[in-house]
């Protein structure tokens, strides 16, 4: 405690034996007087003491208020900041199929106040239930393909369609709610394992069970302490269990999975990932993904395997389309010089397991 803390609190003390011996005061001399009876002071008292808290609590919230005031400012206006979107208002259709088909028509994209193109001509068909890699190298367009599809951006050209309407459309929020999304920098709340699971305070245990299990955190949650109940970090609870990356990203999964929209989004989900654990979720992709589109963003080539269909990117463009097995036979594509120059790490001096000619482009 600095010595300006002891004046204040020395102050603070002063004042609050001046209050209560000058109340005390007041009631003593009025019941020597005969004005007030012996049994009245206790309730006078007790009167007295609950104004005072009531008054000291309202000066601490104004004090409070008045040291606030600065960050409650920043904190309001950047959620005043106004959205220029257009939003829409139909009604997005909701299937118990699922049968949700997305086309990027002719779409291209510019940063605001950015002279080149981060997306150039864009077209691509989602089929229901198909499991699609997104690939290229960094820079290519991927993240801004993602952020497109889930309106984070809408297109400078072209048109994003959902059942052949454009999303612009739709109501935004509920257009949001068909996407369930695990970023690679993922972040989790200091609050139980169930919670951020679920993102709410009230949820279904047996259903969040689950989908830890799906995600691979089933064995690391039978070590918890408090199972689902246990508080994640140590922010405002000295017994909280530090999670690491990759535990945080198989809890941001099981997140994605706990939401059960028709589309779910993977940003590099396994980045942080040791080998075994990254080996099974590329095992287990399907049984996570289940009848939902996925979209698979990885720099991993072999995870794309697993996938029905690759996008690769190159200068904000697709330039190649297919299976994995496809793009490999064809030879001289982008796809292939990407494959070979990951395998060359695993195949020093030798040739490429998958035959397939080296491009360089």
């Amino acid at each position: 405690m600095t010595f300006r803390q002891f004046l204040s609190r020395l102050a603070d003390l002063a004042v609050i034996l001046l209050r209560d011996g000058a109340a005390y005061a007041v009631l003593i001399v009025r019941a020597v007087r005969g004005g007030v009876s012996v049994g009245s002071i206790a309730r006078y008292v007790s009167c007295i003491a609950l104004l005072m808290a009531a008054v000291l609590g309202l000066v601490d919230s104004v004090q409070r208020t008045l040291v606030n005031d600065k960050y409650l400012k920043r904190y309001f206006s950047y959620f005043d900041i106004p959205n220029g979107m257009y939003k829409g208002s139909l009604t997005v259709e909701k299937r118990d199929d699922n049968e949700y088909n997305v086309e990027f028509k002719d779409v291209s994209f510019r940063y605001p106040n950015a002279q080149a193109w981060a997306l150039r001509h864009v077209n691509l068909k989602f089929r229901v239930g198909e499991k699609l890699a997104v690939v290229g190298m960094n820079g290519s367009g991927k993240t801004t393909f993602i952020k497109l599809l889930c309106r984070l951006y809408d297109p400078t050209e072209g048109v994003i369609l959902l059942n052949g309407v454009d999303i612009r459309k739709y109501d935004y929020d509920e257009y949001m709610s068909l996407f369930s999304v695990v970023f690679q920098d993922v972040k989790l709340f200091a609050v139980s394992l169930g919670q951020n699971v679920a993102a709410d305070t009230d949820f279904d245990r047996e259903r969040v069970n689950a989908c830890l299990a799906r995600a691979g955190f089933e064995r690391r949650e039978s070590t918890l302490p408090k199972g689902l109940d246990t508080p994640l970090y140590k922010d405002y609870d000295k017994d909280g269990v530090e999670i690491s990356g990759g535990e945080a990203q198989k809890i941001a999964l099981a997140r994605a999975l706990y939401k059960d929209a028709p589309f779910i989004i993977l940003d590099e989900p396994t980045a942080a990932l040791d080998p075994v654990s990254e080996y099974e979720v590329y095992s287990h992709f399907n049984s996570i993904a289940g009848d939902k589109t996925a979209v698979y963003v990885s720099h991993r080539l072999a995870s794309c395997r697993f996938c029905d269909k690759i996008a690769v990117f190159d200068a904000g463009r697709i330039v190649q389309t297919g299976r994995h097995e496809e793009l490999l036979a064809a030879g001289g594509g982008k796809y292939c010089g990407l494959w070979n120059a990951q395998a060359q790490y695993f195949h020093a001096g030798k040739a490429p397991v998958t035959p397939c000619l080296y491009y360089a482009g």
